[in-house]
């Protein structure tokens, strides 16, 4: 029964709701027989529901997550962790500001691998937006806080995109006698990071995180996966700007 209330739920909030009163608002036009224009909200209404649907959101997400796996043993000289965002003036146990929960599951591996090999680790990450926290000097303080010693920390705190993390990383690494990389960032966001880090002169070894889709559970159906929700529009998008970002890089790779 929870799951029948579930479903039901997902057509009363949003963005449920606006495909059930966009659908409504066809039908009205086609009752009035306005056919042209029914027939195109019904397909913009269509578009906005498998958009919107984790029956579409996840085999998206999982094509940019499958293209690289975990190695099984680090081979690098530093690891490089990629920042996605911060909060500003909100509370944490040793200060203010927090990683957002891509970049705090990257920081969480990192610390970990650290703590395998002895790796310094390296976040890249500026502050993206004037109400958003810098993501490195957030990153400094959280790492310390974790037990990672200080002398093995480096930052780079400039950076508002994936260019740019792999420019400034490139020169930080170069400054500190560092050239093998091993790159930490969102499953989903690997494919774009290593070819901006290989256009910045530098091989990384994938290390992937953060996942977002399951591995062989995620073959399961049920009716839930038609079920439009907040999350799969917002893993749409991410996926596809991610298509987009690599898109770009190869465009720059051109040029």
């Amino acid at each position: 029964m929870i799951y029948v209330i579930k479903f039901i739920y997902s057509f009363v909030l949003p963005p449920g709701i606006f495909i059930v009163l966009l659908a409504l608002l066809a039908i009205g036009l086609l009752w009035k027989k306005r056919r042209g224009p029914a027939v195109a909200l019904f397909a913009v209404t269509l578009l906005l529901y498998l958009a919107s649907v984790p029956l579409i959101s996840e085999p998206l997400m999982r094509s940019l997550e499958s293209r690289y796996t975990q190695p099984e043993q680090v081979q690098g000289d530093c690891l490089v962790v990629l920042g996605g965002g911060a909060t500003a003036g909100t509370p944490d146990i040793d200060g203010e500001g927090s990683l957002g929960g891509a970049a705090a599951n990257r920081l969480l591996t990192a610390v970990r691998l650290h703590r395998l090999t002895g790796l310094p680790v390296l976040f890249s990450g500026g502050q993206v937006f004037a109400d958003s926290g810098n993501e490195g000097n957030v990153a400094r303080r959280q790492l310390i806080g974790l037990g990672v010693d200080e002398q093995s920390i480096l930052i780079e705190n400039r950076s508002l995109n994936t260019e740019q993390n792999a420019e400034f990383t490139a020169a930080l690494m170069k400054e500190h006698g560092l050239n093998r990389p091993v790159l930490v960032t969102s499953a989903f966001h690997m494919p774009r990071a290593v070819a901006e880090f290989r256009q910045a002169g530098m091989e990384a070894q994938p290390y992937p995180t953060d996942y977002h889709t399951s591995g062989a559970a995620s073959a399961a159906w049920y009716a839930g996966k038609l079920a439009p929700s907040p999350g799969a529009a917002e893993t749409v998008g991410t996926a596809l700007k991610e298509y987009l970002g690599l898109l770009a890089a190869a465009i720059r790779g051109q040029l």
